[in-house]
This record gives structure tokens, C-alpha cells and sequence, in this order.
């Protein structure tokens, strides 16, 4: 009789579908800041930062307007991601910047809702 020697004797296991989207950070991908400062002493994420203005200002975003003492402003903030493209290798660096809606009064800073 013939011995057969399978793969699980020789220590060869199938890959685990489950583990198939599991990726390790490259060292290579900047992580994404988590506050301003972080951001603007990196050059990729000052530079996303200038195209999301850029962009803003090309857009006609917001007016500015004279700050009277009974009027409301309401901050915003800069969120930060990491694109990558389905290989896993950074594709770019994305900067937005958005408004504390959280701040906003019912009735006051706003009477309708939108939210794309």
C-alpha cells in the first residue's frame, strides 16, 4: 500500500477566508491626525488641507458677514482619512472641513434640515 502525505502533516493549511480582508498598517500611509497641529507638521496633510479651502472658496462655500454680539456662530473642525486604493497603498490624503452641528439651536440657527 502507498503512504500519501497530506498538507496538514507537512504543516500546509488553507488560508482562512475570514482573515482575507485583515491588513497590517504599511509604514509608508500617514496615520490620521486626530488635531490640527499633528495635521500641519505634515506636508501631505497640509496640502490636503489647502486643496479642501481651495475647494471651499471655489465653491462659494460660505459669505462672511459682520459678527454681531446676538449672533450664534457655530465652530468647525477638521477631520482627516486615509484613501487607499484596493491593493492597500495609500491612494491620497483627505481633509474636510465640517461644522459643529452639534452647536446649532432649533429654530434659531437653522428651521430645515439637509444632509446629502
Amino acid at each position: 500500500m502507498h503512504s500519501m502525505t497530506t498538507r496538514s502533516q507537512h504543516g500546509i493549511v488553507k488560508p482562512n477566508p475570514k482573515y482575507a480582508l485583515i491588513t497590517t498598517p504599511s509604514a509608508d500611509i500617514p496615520r490620521n491626525p486626530h488635531n490640527i497641529r499633528s495635521a500641519l507638521a505634515h506636508p501631505g496633510w497640509k496640502a490636503a488641507m489647502d486643496e479642501e479651502l481651495e475647494a471651499l472658496h471655489k465653491n462659494q462655500t460660505w459669505k462672511l458677514v459682520p459678527r454681531t454680539p446676538n449672533l450664534h456662530v457655530i465652530g468647525s473642525k477638521w477631520v482627516f482619512k486615509s484613501k487607499l486604493k484596493p491593493d492597500g497603498s495609500l491612494d491620497r490624503l483627505k481633509a474636510r472641513l465640517v461644522a459643529k452641528g452639534y452647536h446649532q439651536v432649533d429654530g434659531v440657527d437653522y428651521t430645515e434640515t439637509f444632509s446629502p
